[in-house]
């Protein structure tokens, strides 16, 4: 199973994206050979190593594998992709940063001769190959697997304060804004906390109709419900409905598995967490690896919107002097049905690949989710995702806004202040970006 080795941190109420998967800890796993005849593939992931692998055996071409901490991935790749100098044939990148290298140019056009990607366009979950295109409609890298995410619960907790366990009856209960806060009252009254932290509800606190950050006028974008994040994330803190667990901290990783310290009223008391918003990556990489004493007791289910968090493309360097071989690659982690169905047995990958998930996806079943088939359930919150959300500037500007958010929270600054700030802030990071 992969594990999540190292995690980006940008605060309690930040609107960061991690990868759907671990980093490595080193650089450098090659197979012998002249550096002529190997095909250099660099990542910030070690979940290539089992296919690369799978590649060699099958073709007969040796690989060299970089693996580079997501931390450091950009700074070393982008001076070797603009020099040609030691440049990988295959590079991949994760969601935080795919459209500063699809922008960039550095990926070969895929939709051209001889790839033709348009012609898989059918077969692959429609945000994740849309968010592989560039600007003018072409496709620089595709991805294997779709992110969309859920709110994870404990049954147990579930069937003492809302009568029951089943998911869809629970998401059904979550299914709006109001219908979340009822929830996390009637928790409450059973002294339960909903969510770790208020950061968990930004991805529903967009609504029905997200927005990029920054328009095709390259004006920043401030919708009403980016800004309803404040208000619901105030309510939150003031109903005492979390656990003041920051994402990603100590406490946050604890309370998956056994009650945690909460201070309220000058007080100190025990509490149990009952939900985590997370992707499908989450359930690998972060609940099973941090929730080993209550695994069967879990379950997924809905939210009021529909998200996705992270995902990793891969895509050919345009210099590339093995493209041939380069593209056999990606479409075996892509299109190649037979490994694929391995792949996803294996290590429970939620696939982007439609023939292949249309016949594996009834067969899937979990025991740390009391035997849920949550494979069928994610590829149900995939079809709502729309693409057109994600911009180069994302990274920044949701840590920026989480600061924000959290300014707020804690009676720092009033709602209109932390918005002027946040406008500020853009302005100085990025002074092409339109602010009113």
């Amino acid at each position: 199973m992969r594990k999540l080795v190292s995690l980006l941190t940008i605060g309690a109420l930040s609107v960061g994206v991690l990868s759907a998967c671990s980093d490595g800890g080193s650089e450098g796993s090659s197979s012998e050979g002249s550096k002529d005849d190997v095909l250099k593939i660099w990542s910030f992931t070690d979940e290539l190593k089992e296919p690369i692998k799978t590649f060699e055996e099958r073709n007969g071409v040796k690989v060299e594998l970089t693996i580079v901490p997501t931390a450091d991935y950009a700074t070393k790749l982008k001076p070797a992709l603009e020099s040609g100098v030691g440049a990988p044939d295959v590079f991949t990148g994760e969601i935080a940063f795919l459209k500063q290298w699809i922008d960039a140019g550095y990926w070969e056009n895929l939709s051209e001769e001889p790839y033709n990607a348009e012609e898989v366009s059918g077969d692959i979950v429609p945000y994740v190959f849309d968010l592989g295109k560039d600007k003018d409609g072409n496709v620089r890298a595709l991805s294997w697997q779709t992110t969309p995410g859920g709110i994870y619960y404990k049954r147990s907790i579930a069937k003492e304060a809302l009568g029951t366990d089943d998911p869809a009856e629970v998401g059904e209960m979550m299914s709006s804004m109001d219908g979340l806060f009822e929830v996390g009252e009637k928790l409450k009254d059973k002294g339960y906390k909903l969510f770790p932290d208020e950061g968990s509800i930004r991805w529903f606190a967009q609504g029905d109709d997200p927005q990029a950050w920054v328009n095709e006028d390259n004006e920043l974008v401030l919708t009403e419900g980016k800004q309803n994040y404040f208000d619901y994330a105030k309510e939150l803190r003031e109903n005492n409905l979390t656990a003041l667990a920051p994402e990603w901290s100590p406490s946050w990783f604890e309370g998956m598995d056994k009650p945690i310290k909460v201070k309220e009223g000058g007080k100190e008391t025990e509490t149990e967490v009952f939900s985590y918003v997370l992707p499908t990556w989450g359930l690998h990489a972060v609940l099973k690896e941090n929730a080993k004493d209550t695994a069967g007791d879990w379950a997924v289910t809905s939210g009021p919107s529909p998200y996705f968090w992270g995902g990793t493309w891969v895509g050919i360097y345009k210099d590339s002097k093995h493209k041939e071989e380069a593209y056999d690659f990606i479409k075996l982690m892509t299109q190649d049905e037979e490994f694929l169905t391995e792949w996803a047995k294996e290590t429970g990958d939620v696939l982007a690949y439609n023939p292949v998930t249309e016949k594996i996806k009834t067969d899937f079943s979990d025991e740390f989710l009391g035997g849920q088939n949550n494979y069928e359930f994610f590829l149900g919150e995939a079809e709502s995702i729309k693409p057109g959300i994600v911009t180069k500037y994302d990274q920044q500007l949701d840590t920026l806004y989480g600061a924000a958010v959290n300014s707020y929270v804690e009676g720092k600054k009033s709602k209109e202040d932390a918005i002027k700030e946040f406008k500020k802030q853009v302005k100085n990071a990025y002074p092409d970006i339109v602010v009113d």
